[in-house]
């Protein structure tokens, strides 16, 4: 795993476990057949184009905070 690739996709999505669930659906859909979305490197391991594709702006995570502190003041 690229360690400047992480930073640069932790930039992005600063909430690590958002990302890892970001990376973790991504990387199936990968092994399943979708097509990357930035093009491959050669050599390139799937966890870093995925991180890649987060880093340059490719995938995006919607994420309602607001609702989250409802839920837990409800709690």
């Amino acid at each position: 795993m690229n360690i400047a690739l992480l930073e640069q996709a932790k930039a992005r999505v600063p909430s690590v476990p958002v990302l890892v669930n970001m990376v973790s659906m991504r990387f199936r859909q990968l092994n399943e057949g979708m097509r990357p979305l930035v093009k491959p490197f050669p050599e390139e391991d799937r966890l870093d184009l995925v991180l890649r594709e987060i880093a340059e702006g490719k995938l995006q995570s919607e994420y309602d905070f607001d609702a989250f502190a409802r839920d837990k003041k409800g709690n």
